[in-house]
């Protein structure tokens, strides 16, 4: 019996021995890397495969193959979306502050300053000049209403998951986001027809002219206590006709790109449509605050104008009042075909 077992263990041990040297080489042979890295082709895999920095480098994208028409499904990664990130989510929040918190600021420390812009009393002469018709003041506010809503939902689009999401949750600022996306791509319509409305009702009482220097120079009766002369509009209130033609052409057309995509443009271009937008969208904000202020609590009287449509004759008088000779000189001569309101009483 202990023959037999010595026997045994000894025809294991050989087999052991024997097998040995194969199972070693089977296993060189799956994965043949040696002490220095290498294997025995002279091949580094991990030091010689093409990483993506060197990727970024031979090409602005990373492009694989499809077998469907789409051909932007081509593009696995896009360098460029990177930057558009750091944008998006690293400068765009803080140039957004710092202009409209800044413009706010600014209104708060002149409103300290000047105080508001009144007609005393004892001036008002009791009688109505009719500033803007029926039409004028319905533009007017119809691009208006459309702009606030769309500057709200553009800032939702900027500020909302910083600030909103962390006070109403994540379900309802979805739901809000949702709706703000459907009133932004609607009411977009609205307001470049709007746009294009006030461009032609007002162009030709928004051309330069010397009296508009003039007006500059004086200070436009902000600085000091002086009304400098006027036409129907002032320097001022032509900046802000501009802005708006300029602003609100350039927010359609950038608008317009995105709600087509890849129309016209690459991905490339989509991106930098939403750049362009974005920042005269900030701009754009910024300059109707302070519209909005003169127009409301920083003068008296001038709500009147977009409100009723009708100002006291003192008040135009005092702002505006090559305009009010003008009207007064063409009514007195009779009706006019094709002329603008006339003035009331």
């Amino acid at each position: 019996m202990r023959r037999a077992l010595t026997l045994l263990s000894t025809l294991l041990l050989a087999t052991t021995l024997w097998a040995a040297p194969g199972v070693a080489g089977l296993a060189h042979a799956q994965n043949p890397i040696q002490a220095d890295g290498q294997n025995p082709m002279g091949a580094r895999p991990t030091a010689d495969s093409v990483n993506e920095e060197f990727l970024f480098k031979q090409a602005p994208k990373i492009s694989g193959r499809i077998s469907i028409p789409d051909g932007k499904a081509a593009n696995l990664i896009q360098p460029q979306g990177r930057e558009y990130q750091m944008f998006r989510e690293g400068w765009l929040p803080w140039i957004g502050a710092l202009a409209i918190l800044g413009m706010l600021g600014a209104l708060a420390v002149f409103f300290l300053w000047r105080g508001r812009i009144i007609t005393e009393h004892s001036q008002e002469s009791g009688r109505k000049i009719l500033r803007f018709n029926a039409f004028e003041r319905f533009t007017h506010w119809m691009t208006a209403v459309c702009f606030i809503i769309l500057s709200l939902s553009g800032l939702n689009y900027i500020f909302g998951k910083r600030l909103l999401m962390p006070l109403i949750g994540p379900d309802a600022f979805g739901a809000l986001a949702q709706w703000a996306k459907y009133s932004h791509v609607y009411l977009a319509w609205p307001f470049m027809f709007g746009v294009v409305m006030m461009f032609v009702v007002w162009i030709r009482d928004n051309i330069p002219n010397r009296i508009d220097w003039e007006w500059i120079k004086a200070g436009g009766g902000i600085i000091g206590h002086k009304h400098p002369h006027a036409g129907r509009f002032n320097a001022g209130q032509k900046g802000v006709f501009w802005m708006v033609a300029s602003f609100g052409a350039a927010m359609g057309v950038t608008g317009l790109m995105m709600l087509f995509p890849f129309a016209l443009v690459d991905i490339n271009g989509m991106q930098i449509m939403q750049v362009i937008h974005s920042l005269i969208g900030i701009v754009f904000i910024a300059g109707i605050l302070a519209h909005i202020y003169i127009g409301t609590l920083g003068m008296k009287g001038a709500y009147d104008a977009m409100g009723s449509g009708k100002v006291d004759l003192a008040w135009a008088r005092a702002h505006h009042d090559l305009w009010v000779e003008k009207e007064q000189a063409r009514t007195a001569s009779g009706p006019q075909l094709g002329g603008r309101p006339a003035p009331a009483e």
